[in-house]
Formats: structure tokens, sequence, C-alpha cells
């Protein structure tokens, strides 16, 4: 580019021409025909901001509370994989840009540094992503590290009892990478070809078994609050409150999974309303723009998580690509409250929105 990246597609396209096209495409890919994929980022165009005017904006404040920690803004860092294809540091240049933001970074359980190795790079709060495997001893030990090292709260993935079928890596033969918390644990020797060593190794390791049961189980090997990452319907939405756990995630794998699925943005609203306010709803999926974020905010979400956008950030420059892209989002909602007449988050209400659904209801 001949400009300084001004936004997260400019981040995008400086990511396209530092990486190889294996990482480019395995960090910006989704499954199948990528419909959900494209429809995350599309969805949020469909919704339109209402705002309002002659509103004291002179002072905007973003900070929020996400289970008791305060962030300078409802922007978290979504758990991502194998961050050292983006940069040699990999999550530790993460963990310093996420506490550059005062924000949160939920680290992958397949991530290339290790639990340990993340939590001694800065002093920051950070959540711990987890896989269920079929040892159960391993998934527990690998909890213990987490809570031992100082992670606050640990985000159980639900939606991946099978891994989605990723056909550009299956097309670019996408190599499997070290998977740092496993080592000495189980083998990671993945005995089949390049494209599906991925997902050779999820069937072979991740228990498509688990159920609601097993939340309690769960809840057994830690004292940590649990959120679900992965539901989608007000049916799940509803079983997660009863099951007890103290946070919801509204993600569809940001399209890596089950393709067609609903975008997250759509779906948002059905599962708040279910949850009734006894626990938080977040959000990831799609979150390109501040504007993204505020609309989430007025749907009910607590707080978006990203991914993506900060590998992009990652991959272009590194640390400071990273902490620039979490920046920008920061710069762009704070546009947007002043815009919208919201002075600081809890001003933001559904009223400041219009969906699809809104206008057809007016045309009724």
């Amino acid at each position: 580019m001949s400009s300084e990246p001004v936004n997260v597609n400019d981040f995008k396209e400086l990511a396209r021409s530092a990486l190889p096209k294996m990482y480019y495409d395995f960090y910006a890919g989704g499954a199948e025909d990528e419909h959900t994929l494209r429809e995350n980022i599309r969805a949020f165009h469909s919704i339109t901001i209402r705002p309002r005017v002659l509103v004291d904006v002179s002072q905007i404040d973003m900070s929020t509370t996400i289970l008791g920690h305060r962030i300078s803004a409802p922007i978290l860092v979504a758990p991502t994989s194998a961050h050292m294809l983006a940069f040699h540091e990999g999550e530790l240049a993460t963990a310093r840009a996420a506490a550059a933001a005062q924000t949160i970074m939920v680290l992958s359980y397949s991530s290339t540094r290790s639990i340990e190795e993340v939590a001694s790079s800065c002093d920051a709060v950070r959540f711990f992503q987890l896989y269920v495997f079929k040892r159960r001893d391993i998934t527990a030990l690998i909890v213990q590290r987490a809570e031992r090292c100082g992670y606050k709260a640990i985000v159980v993935t639900v939606d991946t009892p099978w891994l989605g079928r990723r056909e550009a890596d299956m097309k670019n033969k996408m190599v499997a990478y070290p998977k740092k918390n496993l080592e000495g644990l189980m083998s990671v020797e993945i005995n089949s070809e390049p494209g599906v060593q991925l997902r050779t190794f999820a069937k072979a390791t991740v228990d498509a078994s688990l159920s609601w049961k097993d939340i309690e189980w769960l809840r057994s090997i830690t004292s940590l609050p649990i959120l679900l990452k992965g539901i989608l319907t007000r049916e799940d939405a509803t079983k997660a409150v009863e099951a007890g756990v103290d946070g919801i995630l509204v993600s569809n794998h940001g399209g890596r999974q089950l393709d067609f699925t609903p975008p997250t943005i759509l779906v948002l609203e059905e599962v708040v309303q279910a949850v009734k306010g006894k626990v938080p709803v977040l959000l990831d999926g799609g979150v390109r723009r501040g504007t993204d974020i505020f609309k989430a905010l007025a749907l009910g979400a607590q707080a978006v998580l990203t991914g993506r956008a900060v590998l992009f950030g990652l991959s272009a420059k590194g640390e400071e690509g990273a902490r620039t892209v979490l920046e920008m989002l920061k710069n762009e909602l704070e546009t947007t409250m002043a815009l919208s007449g919201c002075p600081s988050i809890r001003d933001i209400t559904r009223n400041h929105v219009r969906t699809q659904y809104d206008k057809l209801q007016a045309m009724l």
C-alpha cells in the first residue's frame, strides 16, 4: 500500500501481501462455501444507526466491566490459533498489544506460545479458551495450568465436536503447526496428508461426546468462571443458564465450522432475550468497524471479541500492528458514540439501531 493503513480492511490487504498464501488463507478462510464467513460481515451492514442529537458528548467513556474486570473499551481479543505463523513472537506480541490497549486477551488452547510464556509476557487480565479432550485428565491439567498462571476465566468452545471442512486449507495442503500447550501431554504427531492434518488431529483428540451434563464436571475441576463459546439459539442459551455457566459467547466460529449458520449479529438479540440478564452475553464474528461494535452493544452484547482483525495487524506490523488495530476500533467506536449521542456505554440502547426485522414490522 502507498499509505499507512487507516482501518481493519487496510490491514487485511497488508496481511495478504505479507503472508504466504497458505497462512493467509488459514487465517482468513472459512468452511465450505464460506457463506457464513461473508454473511458475518454483511449482516452488520443491514443494521442502521438511529443517532440522537443535542447531547453533551464532550467526554466519551468507553470503559466497561467484564466478569468484574475493568477494561478500556468493550473489545476483547478473541482466541485464535498459531500466531507465530503471523509474527515470530506469536502470542507474546498479541498479549502485549492487548495489555497496551487495556483489554482482555483470550488465549487459544492451540497457541504457538505456552500458557506459561504468555502469562509471563506482561501484566494483564487474560482468559483461556478450552477444548475438552477425550483424555479428561489432560483437559484438567491444562485448566489447572491456566488457573495457576493467573488466567481469570475459562472459555469453553462448544461448537467443535468435529472440525469444519476448510477447503482452502485442503487445497493449499496446510501443514500442522506446533501446539505448545499439549507438549508432553499427548502425541501431536499427525499421520495424514497435509491439508487434512488439523481435522485428523481434532477427530482423534477432541471429545465429540461432550454434552450438557459435562458442565458440572467442568465446574468440578476449576473455581474460575466458565463461559460457553458457540451459542447461536435461544434454546441453547436457556440451557446454558440452567447449567450455571457464568457467560455466553454468541459465536459461529468465524464461519469456520458449520457453513450456513446465521450471522452472529442476527441471532444476538434472540440469545440476549433468552438469557434475561442472568449472565453476560458477548459476541464475535465479523467485527471490522467501531459501528459494528456499537450495533452489537445496542442489541444487548456486553462486549465483542475480534480475532481476524488482530491477526491481520500482527501479520502486517507485528505487535505494533495488533495494538494499532485495537486502537483503531476503539477510536471508531468513540466516534460512533459521539455522533450517536451516547457519552457512555450505558447510554447505548436498543432504540439506537434499526434492524431488518424492525423495518418489516414498521411496514405491517
